[in-house]
């Protein structure tokens, strides 16, 4: 099994950017990890639609036809730490690779949205795209540690 993170841009806030290469070398620990940051749409003259459907297509270049596809969406199922841990290490049990997208500034384009398997909820509100990777990063942590009964966890 393999976890790959798929998201738009690059972090520009450094310090958000140190906390993610941090959190998502601590869940590489746990799952085999692999990112792919896609270059984010230029917006200026053109409609957030195209924007999504331009990104969308980046993202679905690097993500695996074989993988499950789980698109990060506010709109999306909510788990707890227990159940997103518990989820994950079923997929690893039944050998699936799972991608997680993350979109830009715009969120996902429909055609991410449908090629999806899982929509999963970071939060209930819209999250920056630097603030919704580190989140997912933290957690993919937090479930290899709930997954080995190690004390991160409380």
């Amino acid at each position: 099994m393999k976890v790959l993170i798929a998201a738009v841009g690059k972090p520009r806030n450094t310090a958000l950017a140190t906390a993610i290469e941090e959190y998502e070398r601590r869940a590489a620990h746990y799952w085999p990890l692999e990112v792919h940051e896609v270059r984010e749409e230029p917006a200026k003259s053109v409609s957030a639609d195209l924007v999504r459907e331009r990104e969308g297509s980046r993202l679905s270049d690097v993500v695996p036809a074989s993988a499950h596809l789980v698109a990060c969406d506010p709109g999306g199922v909510s788990k707890t730490s227990e159940e997103f841990s518990a989820w994950l290490q079923g997929e690893r049990e039944r050998g699936h690779d799972v991608a997680f997208v993350i979109g830009g500034a715009f969120g996902l384009s429909p055609a991410v949205r449908k090629r999806a398997r899982t929509r999963l909820s970071l939060a209930p509100w819209t999250l920056p795209h630097e603030l919704a990777r580190l989140v997912l990063a933290e957690q993919l942590y937090r479930a290899g540690s709930i997954v080995k009964r190690e004390p991160y966890h409380k």
